[in-house]
């Protein structure tokens, strides 16, 4: 059932109403995130497919995927521009760069090759950047990866922020050392910025010559080299020396941040251990082929998804599931890749490649959800395009205007170059991307699997949660709950002659009685003749006489005094007589997970209101809601009033989550706020979902809840933090008490803040 949640991944909300279609709520105050944007911002006819792949990660009909992978892509407001321009390319409908796993998807209607145009776009914006199509990327040969030291991997950046500040420091000490010594810390000074800004000034004259006037690296430039201009060589210096150890730091973080979300996520083997002509042997995880056998030591991570051959052993499939129980595994028994072996050797035969293998599919699962870009994200991406043009021209009117007034040019150019450090908008494109990428991270992590940013955003808004009763709040599987004597007949007689007449029965709740005798090990034999009735139950012949198994309905039919069953307990009861006189009854119910009674009571904590809606019977539905704490209960309902129930919820309490796992819920789910299914569920209601619980457990729902609202919050504190500081900085510097470095603090400073915010969401508990 697990695969069933991953492969419908590849067809992301393709049935939701995210496109526009009626969503079936008809509420006018919960658009479930089915708008479209007047204009996306990219001045491109195709703009309306572009909002389409960020709200769902799909494109629209016709156009072909594909994907290609941004090598060292690092400023998000780049990726941002990137997007922008190739979606404004002929022939390309739509194109979605997710900044967190640096990859690009193209959804183009023309034959031609991409290739060289999107590299020429992409290294026009970022010249390190190199464009290499997803493909090429997965077949090359897997290298096991070798952690290096912090210096090894940032030699040229250390070094180069060393020796600059180096000469900085002898530049300051002759600044001070008197007259003789002006021309020698000038000298050090310009030394110590063309080590430092020599490759800024070089992007920015690149840049400058392909039309990027507001890119962070001129408007440093501009603003370093007019410090210069007035005078103020150790400013300038100094200002350089802060912003590329600020930069350095920011990238540090971002590339810190995404691999610990990736690593968290991405479960994949490089290396597999082959059982080769009776010999282990070590091969790439990519070469092993369906199958194959390989052994699995203890402590080992299940490479791909198999058969168990030879071998028992416990497996923890809490990376997968989240589910803290481990599991027995032994001969037959099938083993999902990315759980852990805790102890015996298994030896296991491969059933699906690495393409195919669960921790692939959970990989491209988050990798999906992270394309779907939440409303907060387009809107600062679409801030960012007016805010550095904004602050550029506050700088140039506060430069010359009070310059004119005042005659002081030097005070007034000097506070406009503050403004021009503080006008980089990285880190407001950066922090909300990261979050939600964050809580998708923390999300699988759990087994939850979110379908985007819309859905952790919708999430964080709900006010009620309405669940379904079998298979959501219960097991959703039948099971003998009490056997009762009435005669001569003990409880073990009982279940042996209800059993032996239920032998052929296809039914839940006669399968549920074979069950239970098989499991007390109780020897059944098949009746002469079996007579099923209708809607009642079972008149069986033996050679000791006849016996009646059913409802009421079967002993009023036969004439047979009931008397004795009582008829309170909830559930179904499956009543037995012998030779017209009732020996006693069976009460068979649906259990309730056990973590059912916990999770509501969470829920309650958060402040959400719980429904149940269900089509059983009243009676079985008030117990279990009585037992779980459920604060209202729909029964007997049919798909259509589940709707309505749910309509009703929404207009008391507001925004509802609704959680189901059958076919009959997927029209519920799709007309829920956010609608939610349990992984063991049906693929109707897998596909319907915006969330996806792959334990089944109950506890998923407030452990969902709790993620998207610390997500939500990181993102806003991080838009709030970013531009509070930026507009505080400015505010001082028109008044004369801010000065450049606090800038550059503005800048890159608080960039880095911002992504250490975000990934606080991956380790919250």
């Amino acid at each position: 059932m697990r695969e069933q949640v991953l492969q419908n991944q590849e067809d992301l909300h393709e049935h939701k109403h995210y496109h526009g279609e009626e969503c079936g709520c008809r509420h006018e105050h919960h658009d479930h995130g089915h708008h479209h944007e007047e204009e996306c911002g990219c001045g491109h006819e195709h703009h309306h497919g572009l909002d389409i792949a960020h709200e769902t990660g799909q494109f629209p009909e016709g156009a072909v995927k594909q994907v290609y992978i941004l090598e060292n892509l690092g400023c998000a407001n780049c990726a941002a521009k990137m997007e922008k321009k190739i979606s404004s390319l002929p022939g390309v409908e739509a194109a979605v760069i997710t900044f967190a796993t640096k990859k690009l998807t193209v959804g183009s209607v023309t034959e031609r090759a991409l290739l060289p145009e999107l590299q020429k776009i992409c290294a026009s914006i970022e010249p390190d950047v190199k464009v290499v199509p997803q493909d090429a990327k997965m077949q090359e040969p897997a290298v096991k990866k070798v952690r290096k030291s912090f210096f090894a991997e940032h030699r040229q950046d250390v070094l180069g922020i060393g020796s600059g500040a180096v000469l900085f420091a002898a530049g300051i000490v002759a600044e001070h050392a008197g007259s003789l010594s002006t021309m020698a810390g000038a000298v050090l000074f310009i030394t110590a910025y063309a080590v430092l800004g020599f490759e800024i000034v070089w992007k920015a004259l690149k840049n400058l010559k392909n039309g990027r006037v507001f890119d962070e690296n001129f408007l440093m430039s501009v603003a370093t080299l007019a410090a210069f201009v007035i005078g103020d060589f150790a400013e300038a210096v100094g200002v350089m020396l802060f912003y590329r150890v600020g930069e350095f730091f920011e990238d540090v973080a971002v590339e810190r941040s995404r691999s610990q979300i990736m690593d968290a996520v991405d479960l994949r083997p490089e290396v597999v251990y082959a059982v080769k002509e009776g010999e282990t042997v070590e091969i790439p995880a990519a070469e092993a082929k369906c199958g194959d056998t390989i052994v699995i030591r203890p402590g080992d991570r299940v490479p791909l998804d198999g058969i168990v051959l030879e071998g028992e052993s416990r497996i923890d499939t809490s990376p997968v599931t989240g589910e803290p129980v481990p599991v027995r595994a032994c001969p037959g028994s099938e083993v999902i890749s990315g759980c852990v072996n805790e102890q015996g050797v298994l030896k296991v035969k491969v059933e699906k490649e690495l393409g195919e293998s669960m921790v692939t599919r959970i990989l491209d699962s988050v990798e999906n959800a992270a394309a779907s870009k939440p409303r907060i994200d387009k809107f600062i991406t679409r801030f960012a395009r007016i805010y550095t043009p904004a602050v550029v021209a506050a700088a140039i009117v506060t430069a010359v205007v009070p310059s004119l007034m005042t005659g002081d040019w030097n005070h007034w150019i000097y506070t406009a170059i503050t403004f021009l450090v503080i006008s980089c908008p990285c880190a407001l494109v950066l922090s909300v991307p990261l979050a939600f990428f964050s809580g998708i991270g923390a999300g699988s992590k759990k087994g939850i699997l979110f379908k985007g940013g819309l859905a952790i955003e919708a999430l964080k808004g709900v006010r009620a949660v309405a669940m379904d009763k079998t298979g959501t709040i219960t097991k959703g599987d039948f099971a003998v709950q009490k056997i009762v004597s009435v005669n001569r007949l003990t409880e073990k007689q009982l279940l042996t002659i209800a059993a032996d007449c239920e032998i052929s029965s296809t039914h839940p709740i006669g399968q549920s009685i074979i069950k239970e005798a098989k499991e007390q090990n109780l020897s059944l034999k098949e009746p002469k003749e079996i007579r099923e009735i209708s809607g009642k139950g079972i008149c069986a012949e033996f050679p000791e006489g006849t016996v009646l198994c059913g409802n009421v309905s079967l002993m009023e039919m036969n004439g047979v005094d009931y008397g004795a069953y009582a008829g309170k307990e909830s559930g179904t009861a499956v009543l037995v007589a012998a030779d017209g006189r009732l020996e006693g009854y069976l009460i068979i119910d649906d259990a309730v997970k056990e973590d059912s009674c916990a999770a509501v009571r969470e829920m309650k904590k958060e402040g959400l209101f719980t429904a149940m809606l269900t089509g059983d019977a009243p009676g079985a539905a008030r117990a279990v809601a009585e037992e779980t704490e459920i604060d209202e209960v729909h029964a007997q309902l049919l798909p259509e009033n589940k709707l309505e129930a749910l309509k009703s919820i929404r207009k008391s309490h507001g925004a509802v989550m609704y959680v189901g796992d059958g076919i009959n819920d997927a029209p519920v789910l799709a007309g829920a706020d956010v609608g939610a299914a349990m992984g063991s569920g049906a693929d109707a209601a897998i596909e319907a979902a915006d969330v996806v619980f792959m334990t089944s457990q109950v506890q998923a729902i407030p452990d969902s809840i709790r993620i998207a609202k610390s997500t939500g919050r990181a993102a806003v504190q991080n838009v709030v933090f970013a531009l509070a500081v930026k507009m505080l900085v400015m505010l001082l510097g028109f008044a004369g008490f801010a000065n450049m470095w606090m800038a550059v603090f503005a800048d890159t400073g608080v960039a880095m803040l911002c992504v250490l915010n975000s990934i606080r969401v991956l380790y919250k508990r």
